[in-house]
């Protein structure tokens, strides 16, 4: 699990980068723990957690054969 290592991280506001929505400002911890949490051209993305769901298919085909 990634744990924020300095304050610009954990300060960072989440935006879904599939739907563009943004947690309330007291559900950013939270969601930082059901978000989940990717890396695209070198930087950090987040994706909500319904659009994780209708997405997930193709979120596992993009993983390495190792993972099964």
């Amino acid at each position: 699990m990634h744990t924020p290592t300095d304050a610009s991280e954990r300060d960072e506001v989440l935006v879904c980068s599939g739907c563009g929505t943004t947690p309330q400002a007291d559900a950013q911890a939270a969601a930082r723990l059901t978000w989940s949490r990717g890396t695209d051209a070198g930087r950090t993305t987040w994706t909500c957690e319904r659009c994780s769901r209708e997405n997930l298919r193709s979120i596992e085909s993009k993983l390495d054969s190792v993972w099964w």
